[in-house]
């Protein structure tokens, strides 16, 4: 689950881009090639939207993604995440490491053309990114206020359609998206406010996208993750109790990990997954199962 990119800074400021091998206060052990299964990936090439820290479930993707032998294109949405995604990104030694705040559309194009100039074309691509103001989550949704509505919207779903919008022109045949989602998207889960209706537009798109892009064989899929603790669920009120509710409520008793949402993301990028488009995979301890 994510409630920004994984964090929306509200200082919205523009950064500029950095060398990932940069001196920062997060630092990290060279990744090894040590994915425990051969998916039939190196080679390929990936942009992996959202990486906030080492906890985001962005971040677990691109890693295995990484340790498969793919080449890992990042961003970061301003100077303060990029001291966190930065030395991330020399681990799996990305190639590209940008900042690009993806609620801005000057920056998002600046983006892609360098995606394109220095990788061409890319066969993945990994949409983890959402937002909402914090009161916002809290508020009955009855209660939201156009501004309110329209900024979790725009994080949370559009961005998801304006980066289609960029990266399809370079995908490769036989190319995928995933995007992250959550339960929210089809019940009414406790403080989780206007990104419930953020996930379902969400949800509803990647059924659109799957329709539109199969023609070029590009499959389009979602992932519904339960609760993890990340940088993004620290805003989301009261995640504690949530997460010792779903750990009680699942039928494996306990709660997922990022490592088991990117395992599910490595077999819908996978050869594994050629038949699959237009679903979304629900990651979540069977906890979407359990009635009441």
């Amino acid at each position: 689950m994510s409630a920004n990119q994984e964090n929306k800074d509200q200082d919205q400021q523009n950064s500029n881009q950095q060398n990932p091998n940069q001196e920062n206060p997060n630092q990290q052990e060279q990744t090894e090639n040590t994915y425990p299964y051969d998916l039939n990936l190196k080679g390929k090439k990936a942009v992996v939207l959202g990486v906030a820290n080492q906890r985001s479930i962005a971040w677990a993707i691109a890693k295995a993604l990484g340790q498969c032998g793919v080449q890992v294109a990042l961003n970061y949405q301003n100077e303060r995440l990029g001291k966190w995604v930065l030395p991330l990104a020399q681990t799996i030694q990305s190639p590209l490491c940008l900042p690009c705040d993806l609620n801005d559309h000057t920056q998002v194009k600046t983006f892609f053309e360098t995606i394109q100039q220095e990788m061409g074309e890319i066969d993945f691509l990994i949409h983890s990114v959402a937002f909402a103001r914090i009161d916002d989550l809290k508020a009955p949704l009855w209660q939201i206020d156009l501004e309110g509505f329209e900024i979790a919207m725009k994080s949370s779903a559009y961005s998801l359609i304006e980066v289609v919008k960029f990266a399809y022109p370079m995908m490769k045949t036989q190319g995928a998206v995933i995007a992250m989602s959550y339960l929210g998207a089809h019940r009414a889960v406790p403080n989780y406010g206007i990104m419930g209706p953020a996930k379902a537009a969400l949800e509803a798109e990647i059924r659109y996208l799957a329709v539109e892009l199969g023609e070029k064989g590009i499959r389009v899929n979602g992932i519904s993750a339960g609760p993890i603790k990340t940088l993004a669920a620290a805003g989301i009120p009261q995640f504690r109790e949530m997460l010792a509710r779903v750990a009680e409520m699942s039928p494996i008793r306990r709660n997922v990990t990022q490592e088991e949402v990117a395992n599910t993301a490595m077999f819908l990028l996978s050869p594994l997954s050629s038949g699959i488009t237009g679903q979304v995979i629900y990651v979540d301890g069977g906890v979407s199962v359990v009635g009441g």
